[in-house]
C-alpha cells in the first residue's frame, strides 16, 4: 500500500511533545504514514522529516518576532512549497498560533485539509479570533472541555480530546510515597514542611515574580521555622539569577535544581505558582497552591481590558469557580501571598475533602488525548489508511 503523508508543524517544546504523541498514535493506526513539516527532537524521533530545525521558529516577546519577520516568512514559503508539492492528506498545526494559523489558511486554499491542535485562549480574550481560526482550520482539537462551545456556529469542527498532561500524571502521582521519593531525590527531609516556589520558566517572568516570592518565603519562614523551600530552574540563566538573589536571604532554607516543576510539585506540601501550565500540574498532583502573576504596568493595564474571564488560574477556569486563591499585580504582595498560602495549607490539613475537586477535574481531562487526537486526525486520511486503521485497532 502506498504511504500516506501527514504534514505537521510545531514551533515550541510544548508543541513538540504534543506533536510526537499524536504522531506515535497515528503510526500505530497507519504504519505506512510519513511525516513532513517542522518539529523538535521528540517529533524527529517519530520519523518527522523536518524542513528546518524547530529553533529557527523560536521568538520571544514583542520585538523579536518583528526583527525576525523576514526569516519567518522565508520558512513559511518553504513550508508552503513543500506541502503543495507533496499534497499531504492533512496538515496539523500544533499550537504556535500566529505562524500556524497563517500557514493553515494558505494550505487550506490549496484544497488540503487542516487541523489546528490546541485552541488559543479565546475564552479569556480576543474572542474574534474564533472567526480567524474557522477560516484557517477544518478541525480544531481542544484540550479543555469548555472550549468547543466557543466554535459553535462556525464551520470548524471542534473536538475535545483531553489534556496529555492529565494522562502523563497518574491519579496517584502525588501520593505520600511519591512525595517522599521526590524529597529523597532532591535531598529534602521527609518530615519537614516543604513549599515549592514557581516564579516562571522564562527569565523575564522570574525577574518579575522571583523577588516577591522570596519575600513571601521569608515571611512564611518567620511563622513556620521548619519550612523548606524548593525552586525548579528550567534554564541556567534562572539558576544564576536565583543564586544571586538568594544571597539577600541567607537564613532561608532554599534548595534549587535544574529541571522542570514536576519534581518540586511532587515533593512539596503546597506551592506559590505563577499563573500558567504549572497551576494545572499542581492541581493534577493535588497540591494546595496560591496563584499569582505580575506584568509591567502598561501591559497589565492593556491585558485587564482584554480579559473576558473572571479567573486566570486553570483550576478555577475549569471549575467555573474559585478553587484556589489568585493574587495578581498590586494584590500580589509578599504578605498577602504568605498569608494566603498558610491558609491553604491549614485548609488542606483540616478538610481532607478540600482537594476532591482537583481529582474530579483530573479525571475529566484524563481522556487518552494522544489517541483521541489521532482518531480525529485519521478521519482526514484516505480510505486505504482508514482500512489499515481498522486492522491495526479492531
Amino acid at each position: 500500500m502506498p504511504s500516506v503523508t501527514v504534514a505537521i508543524v510545531a514551533g515550541e517544546a510544548s508543541g513538540d511533545n504534543l506533536g510526537s504523541g499524536l504522531m506515535a498514535e497515528l503510526r500505530a493506526r497507519c504504519p505506512d504514514v510519513r511525516f513532513i513539516g517542522i518539529g523538535g527532537p521528540n517529533m524527529e524521533a517519530q520519523g518527522l522529516d523536518s524542513l528546518v530545525p524547530m529553533d529557527a521558529l523560536a521568538v520571544n516577546g514583542f520585538v523579536d518576532p518583528i526583527r525576525r519577520l523576514p526569516a519567518l516568512i522565508r520558512i513559511l514559503r518553504l513550508l508552503l512549497a513543500r506541502i503543495r508539492a507533496e499534497r499531504p492528506a492533512v496538515l496539523v498545526g500544533v499550537d504556535f498560533n500566529v505562524f500556524n494559523l497563517l500557514l493553515e489558511r494558505r494550505v487550506r486554499r490549496s484544497g488540503i485539509a487542516t487541523v489546528h491542535y490546541v485552541s488559543p485562549s479565546v475564552y479569556a480574550w480576543r474572542r474574534g479570533r474564533v472567526r480567524r481560526i474557522a477560516r484557517a482550520a477544518d478541525m480544531l482539537l481542544a484540550l479543555y472541555p469548555f472550549e468547543p462551545a466557543f466554535y459553535s456556529g462556525t464551520p470548524v469542527r471542534a473536538v475535545f480530546v483531553g489534556h496529555p498532561l492529565a494522562d502523563a500524571i497518574a491519579p496517584d502521582a502525588g501520593s505520600p510515597a511519591a512525595r517522599l521519593a521526590a524529597r529523597r531525590a532532591l535531598g529534602l527531609p521527609g518530615d519537614a514542611l516543604v513549599v515549592a516556589l514557581l516564579p516562571g520558566s522564562r527569565l523575564s517572568e522570574v525577574r518579575l515574580m522571583g523577588t516577591v516570592f522570596l519575600e513571601a518565603a521569608r515571611l512564611l519562614a518567620a511563622q513556620r521555622p521548619d519550612v523548606r523551600f524548593v525552586v525548579p530552574c528550567l534554564r541556567p540563566a534562572i539558576a544564576a539569577w536565583l543564586a544571586e538573589a538568594g544571597t539577600a536571604y541567607p537564613d532561608l532554607a532554599l534548595s534549587a535544581y535544574e529541571g522542570n516543576a514536576r519534581q518540586a510539585l511532587t515533593a512539596c506540601d503546597g506551592a506559590l505558582v505563577k499563573s500558567g501550565t504549572s497551576t494545572l500540574e499542581a492541581m493534577l498532583l493535588r497540591r494546595p497552591m496560591v496563584v499569582s502573576y505580575r506584568l509591567g504596568a502598561v501591559t497589565y493595564w492593556i491585558v485587564r481590558r482584554m480579559l473576558r474571564t473572571p479567573f486566570v488560574a486553570l483550576p478555577n477556569i475549569l471549575a467555573g469557580r474559585r478553587l484556589v486563591p489568585e493574587l495578581l499585580q498590586d494584590a500580589a504582595t509578599p504578605a498577602a501571598l504568605a498569608a494566603a498560602l498558610v491558609a491553604e495549607l491549614d485548609k488542606a490539613r483540616a478538610e481532607p475533602e478540600y482537594l476532591a475537586e482537583f481529582e474530579r477535574l483530573h479525571l475529566l481531562l484524563r481522556r487518552h488525548a494522544d489517541a483521541r487526537a489521532a482518531e480525529a486526525v485519521a478521519a482526514w486520511l484516505p480510505a486505504s489508511a482508514q482500512r489499515e486503521t481498522e486492522r491495526s485497532h479492531p
